[in-house]
Formats: structure tokens, sequence, C-alpha cells
């Protein structure tokens, strides 16, 4: 399990829909500030590799010192992010698959 964890939902339009801090919470209010700025600057590289691959999950695509942003962009762009220390790359797809499902579930349920 990761000790440190941002994880946040953006829309195709750049907008943050849902954001969370999972696992430790970070001992400053800095580091949750810091954290929000990793993950919306990695939002450009997102962008430019969008172009170069057809994979929905992108493990590393940035990093900033010890930690790492693994994304998840789905067919209607929206991007799961994930800002994390952890090593274990088959549990973060696990996690973002399962992610997916869900926002697939909640988009249908308040569409219909």
């Amino acid at each position: 399990m990761a000790t440190t964890a941002c994880f946040i939902i953006v829309s195709k339009n750049d907008i943050p829909i849902y954001e969370a801090e999972v696992g430790a919470p970070p001992r400053k209010e800095e580091a949750a500030h810091q954290h929000q700025f990793i993950l919306h600057s990695a939002l450009d590289i997102v962008q430019d590799q969008a172009w170069t691959t057809s994979a929905m999950f992108q493990k590393g695509i940035d990093r900033f010192n010890d930690l790492v942003v693994s994304v998840y962009v789905t067919a209607g762009h929206t991007r799961l992010m994930l800002l994390h220390d952890s090593r274990n790359d088959d549990g973060i797809k696990s996690f973002f698959q399962e992610v997916h499902e869900l926002y697939i579930k909640k988009v249908t349920c308040h569409l219909s």
C-alpha cells in the first residue's frame, strides 16, 4: 500500500471532478497543495502522450522526488490520475480499472 497518494479525476475539459488524499495524510498543508500542483502539471504530459499512444493505462508519466504520476485515460478522455510512491504497477492498474467501472456506472445512472 502506498504511504502517500493523491487521486484525482479530471474531465476532458481539464476540470477537476473529484480529488482525494489516499493513504497516510500529508503532514503539512503545503504537501496537499504540492500534490495538486504535481498532478495538474502532469496534465500537459498526458495531453502530449494522447497523440502517441492508444494505451489507457500510462504508468510513471511524470516524477517529482520520490513521487510518481500514473494515469488512466478513458475513451471519453476523462483522466484518472494517481500520485503515489508505490511501485505496484499491477495494483495501480487494477485500481484504475475498478474506478473506471464505477465511474461508468455512475455516469450511466446519472444520464438515465
